[in-house]
């Protein structure tokens, strides 16, 4: 349905794609996976044709239709939300909104008007068959949490990240043939990310999804296209089953190269031997043959790597960690929770969830002391010491110091020794350590933070959707060092997977407020109070 014939991508004298030749098929779903920078995006909008490659082309199914998810959130302004989803089809938005406006203005005595009328509504009849669209719309925009009364309001009057659900939404309203998802689940709820994956699955056209998100990405997809070495593999099966694949052939590929050597080694130590040897030379002169038609693998270097997040505390923890009690919080008369208590006990990792909009990081804000509570009183507990992963990462990982600078700003007295190890650690690795800070991209900015806060050496870490911008190995890492962390943790995050790999307590804040507190790892919750 889609193909791409010798795609090359260059920047200068780095080379991103190396000739790529793929073809997608109808009724499969993959998965674009990748390291940081290894060119995801950039060749999702050569298969969209946002971006000419340098060589190559791409081929599409004559008559198919092709959807983009955008990523420019203020496109919509002027529109009403129940629009920007019909715009998604712009022929029957452009149709339907021509017949409104003839019939509040044209004239019907008018022949043209009225066989102008017949044409827009067999546009819309050939468009929307079942005139269903406006139920369709409501039922798009309720599912991704916009209320009825809400659907006639101007896209302006929301917020960022709602913006980008109703791009989400229009960009499934079209149902097309070709369907190119970049990060789809950001800004989502695990309520949302769940009602997504039901959606994609019932696509029957292509569907090519970027998502680092793993427990999304192996419900959803059929199929993985793997992007390293600057070509692209394509393996059967979900994130899971390439991770598997992808070591086996690895490890038999290195395998292959140490029997061939090992084969070259002898091969050279008998003609060595043998040469003068006129009663061997012949046979030295096979070995001879031999050797030169071995081929020597050779073991590329792979863009993927594997941070090493390791957070130590300076001091261990006491039995008295934190006591919230009945804290409430209001913006401009409305309230966002009215009565939250809990107590965190040593050995407490708690994922704090809930939709969007229920107060997770205003709770945590008010944990931090950022802002006040409106009534209730919190108390640490006198051995805790506490860092902090805040939501909005990116706009605090800022200014023209060199990386290394920027993390010593925050205690003249770590050392400069332990501080490049520690970017080390997150990958940041010889010249890349003094590059300046305001030309990181957001997930080198969380990488950024991760690397500071394992300079605190806390006995609690507090983090607001650290998993955001990271890759899949960087999450993965996280979760790891999150589970063998030897102290307190609360952690907002809607990635399924982070929350499996390290809590074990849920607290889930809901819509009027109230909470769930349930002691147990997120499958038994899941189990007891569903998603």
């Amino acid at each position: 349905m889609i193909s791409t014939v010798n795609i090359v991508q260059r920047y200068g004298k780095r080379v991103l794609f190396d000739k790529i030749s793929i073809s997608l098929d109808q009724g499969k779903r993959y998965g674009l996976i990748g390291a940081n920078g290894a060119g995801k995006s950039t060749f999702l909008k050569i298969m969209s044709g946002e971006l000419e490659p340098t060589d190559g082309e791409i081929q599409i199914q004559s008559g198919a239709r092709l959807g983009v998810l955008s990523q420019n959130q203020f496109a919509f302004e002027d529109f009403t939300l129940r629009d920007a989803v019909l715009y998604g089809n712009k022929k029957l938005y452009d149709a339907q909104k021509e017949k409104e406006k003839l019939y509040m203005e044209g004239d019907f005595e008018d022949d043209a008007v009225n066989n102008r009328l017949g044409e827009l509504e067999m546009i819309c009849a050939d468009e929307d068959p079942t005139y269903e669209s406006d139920v369709k719309i409501e039922k798009l925009l309720e599912s991704l949490g916009f209320p009825a009364s809400q659907h006639d309001e101007l896209m302006s009057s929301l917020t960022g990240g709602d913006k980008f659900k109703i791009l989400l939404a229009q960009v499934l309203f079209l149902k097309p043939d070709i369907l190119l998802l970049d990060e789809p689940t950001n800004n989502l709820d695990i309520n949302a990310i769940s009602w997504l994956e039901n959606e994609l699955k019932r696509h029957e056209g292509v569907l090519v999804i970027i998502s680092h998100d793993r427990h999304f990405i192996n419900n959803v997809v059929t199929h993985i296209l793997d992007l390293d070495f600057a070509t692209i593999r394509q393996f059967t099966g979900n994130y899971d089953d390439w991770y598997i694949a992808a070591n086996l052939i690895a490890k038999q590929a290195e395998t292959d190269r140490s029997k061939a050597l090992k084969e070259k080694d002898d091969l050279e130590k008998f003609i060595a031997r043998f040469s003068a040897n006129a009663s061997k030379a012949k046979q030295a002169t096979s070995r001879q043959k031999q050797l030169d038609k071995l081929e020597i693998g050779e073991i590329k270097t792979s863009s993927r790597r594997d941070p090493s997040i390791v957070f130590k505390p300076n001091r261990e923890i006491g039995n008295e960690l934190l006591e919230v009690h009945h804290l409430a919080k209001s913006y401009d008369g409305k309230s966002v929770f009215s009565d939250i208590s809990f107590k965190v006990e040593k050995g407490n990792k708690i994922a704090l969830i809930g939709g969007n909009g229920v107060g997770k990081t205003t709770l945590l804000n008010i944990l931090m002391e950022e802002i006040k509570p409106d009534s209730g009183i919190l108390k640490w507990g006198q051995t805790v010491s506490v860092s902090y992963f805040p939501q909005n990462t990116t706009d605090l990982v800022k200014g023209d110091n060199k990386l290394y600078d920027w993390i010593q700003a925050h205690d003249p007295k770590w050392h400069i020794d332990e501080i490049r190890k520690c970017l080390g650690r997150m990958l940041f690795t010889g010249e890349e350590q003094i590059k300046v800070v305001d030309s990181c991209s957001g997930g080198e900015k969380h990488r950024m933070m991760l690397s500071k806060m394992m300079m605190d050496s806390a006995n609690f870490l507090v983090l607001d959707e650290p998993n955001n911008h990271l890759d899949l190995e960087a999450i993965i890492a996280l979760g790891e060092a999150l589970y063998d962390y030897q102290g307190g943790v609360i952690c907002v995050t809607h990635d399924r997977e982070l929350i499996d790999a390290f809590a074990n307590r849920i607290i889930k804040i809901l819509s009027d407020g109230s909470i769930i507190d349930f002691e147990g790892n997120y499958e038994a919750f899941v189990e007891t109070y569903g998603e």
